[in-house]
């Protein structure tokens, strides 16, 4: 065929542009140190650039966020764990302290405000948070565990479930000697033939105390749920449970525990006590109840600073009392249910962990309940003591007849009776105190160990995710990064042969048909 001038030049500037195509790519490669440009390049290599910068991406969301995070909020966790079991050994120590024969009144009193405030700094504890949120309220986390100020307007019905071994056998002192009402006057109406004595109660000890009573129109139920011999409640067609007993409040004997009767139900008989929140119940109740779970209703208004939030660890219904309407009250009424509520964080790929503890795994009302106990005692034995100074104070007086100082020396050998017996009860609150305390520090060591061995599981993947991060990144850098060595060296090749093109052309161009004739 015939090659005619115009068809070498339009193959010599093909072939330039060729040349200089290829070396504007290697100066690219140089210049941005990437093997590809643009996804056209090299569609393998895109789609695996892509694919590794999806995972790498991810990669450092968990290694550079998730999981420092997670680590922060469960050290802040584990760290007020460690404070309470460690605020709880020095509850336990006052408590050993308590049941030395050798302590003064004072020592007793400096006692007992010690475990109060002892108590409160646990309670305390369970408000800790980290950036703004709660740690031990769950999905709550704008809701503190404790009340951080008094309450008065915030109303809550609670059902609470406790099982038989909650209900406690223990003494109490009952026909004491009322000698506030003793006037020296009249001191024949003064009975001081009815002696103290111990009697056994069994009682169900509620989570709150002053509670509202029924004179104050609120409500109070006990009753038995019905079990199937999986563990779970037996339910009716519409899902309610199905109750095997239930008693109201006009089942129940309603007093307060200062009544002469409050520790002394007949057989039959149920006695409320609202303002310590006490159940106590007649031997044949107890028989009937021994071996059977409870769910008890009952209603509580005024909260303290430093008591638990209902709504964190029971069935609850919560109205505003600064709501005037009662029908809007209702309507606004918030319910609460318990139930586990685990944050998790999403530490890996497909992989979630638990951050939190529930303020229920390691602050319990069981453990103030407790501490009230041991403190009502010290108090019921300094009370005494008091009273017997009293007496003998009277009985130094000069103006008072024989038969008075007569009286009062039978009130003082009742007195001194009723001395030993309340000692004795208050040795065993401390006993128990101690007993409790143990548990209650052995429930947060729990939860203590759990929080670090998530922590360290986490401290695994974190390594694990740091390996998998430099891995992803040498793939990311063998697939995406250029060999500079290599793209220099073509580079330099590509030059070489780029102007050696130029040169070729000038020379082909040059030629004219002058040239041959």
């Amino acid at each position: 065929m015939r090659i005619t001038n115009r068809m070498m030049t339009n193959n010599m500037l093909y072939n330039i542009n060729n040349n200089k195509r290829t070396m504007n790519g290697l100066e690219e490669k140089y210049a941005t140190g990437l093997a590809i440009q643009r996804p056209s390049d090299d569609p393998i290599v895109a789609v695996r650039a892509l694919k590794l910068r999806t995972n790498l991406s991810e990669l450092n969301q968990y290694y550079e966020k998730n999981i420092p995070d997670a680590m922060s909020w469960m050290e802040t966790t584990e760290s007020a764990l460690k404070v309470t079991s460690e605020i709880i050994t020095n509850i336990h120590t006052y408590c050993v302290q308590g049941a030395n024969d050798t302590l003064t009144e004072e020592d007793r009193r400096s006692i007992a405000i010690n475990l109060q405030e002892l108590r409160s700094q646990v309670y305390q504890e369970g408000n800790a948070n980290y950036a703004g949120r709660y740690l031990f309220t769950g999905y709550k986390t704008n809701t503190p565990l404790v009340f951080g100020d008094e309450s008065h307007t915030e109303h809550y019905t609670i059902t609470e479930t406790m099982t038989t071994d909650q209900v406690e056998i223990s003494k109490r002192i009952v026909d004491t000697c009322p000698y506030n009402e003793f006037d020296i006057e009249n001191y024949d109406s003064f009975d001081t033939e009815i002696r103290p004595n111990e009697v056994t109660v069994y009682r169900l000890r509620l989570s709150y105390d002053e509670l509202k009573s029924v004179e104050d129109g609120a409500s109070i139920s006990l009753k038995i749920p019905s079990k199937l011999e999986d563990g779970t409640y037996e339910l009716d067609d519409e899902g309610n449970r199905i109750y095997t007993d239930e008693f109201s409040e006009s089942d129940m004997v309603t007093l307060t525990s200062k009544d002469p009767l409050a520790y002394k139900p007949e057989e039959d008989e149920i006695h409320f006590l609202a303002d310590t929140g006490e159940i106590i119940l007649g031997s044949a109740v107890y028989s009937q109840f021994r071996y059977s779970d409870f769910e008890i209703t009952y209603e509580k208004q005024d909260f303290e600073k430093n008591e638990l939030r209902p709504e964190h660890y029971f069935d609850c219904v919560k109205r505003d009392l600064s709501i005037e309407d009662e029908t809007e009250r209702e309507e606004l009424a918030i319910r609460y249910t318990a139930e586990d509520q685990k944050i998790a964080f999403e530490i890996n790929f497909n992989q979630q962990m638990p951050i939190n503890v529930q303020g229920r795994d390691a602050f319990r009302h069981s453990l103030g309940r407790t501490i009230d106990d041991v403190v009502q005692a010290i108090g019921d034995v300094d009370r005494v003591k008091q009273e017997i100074e009293d007496v003998k104070l009277a009985m130094k007086d000069d103006t008072i007849t024989d038969e008075q100082r007569t009286k009062l020396s039978d009130i003082l050998d009742v007195l001194n009776t009723e001395l030993d017996l309340k000692d004795g009860i208050m040795r065993q609150a401390y006993a128990k105190a101690l007993t409790g305390m143990s548990q209650e520090e052995d429930i947060v060591n729990v939860a203590t160990a759990d929080i670090g061995t998530r922590y360290n599981r986490l401290e695994l993947t974190q390594s694990r995710l740091s390996t998998q991060q430099t891995e992803f990144t040498d793939l990311l850098s063998q697939n995406e990064d250029a060999d500079l060595v290599d793209t220099v060296v073509n580079y330099n090749a590509m030059q070489t042969v780029y102007n050696a093109s130029l040169s070729s052309a000038a020379k082909v161009v040059k030629n004219t048909l002058l040239d041959f004739l």
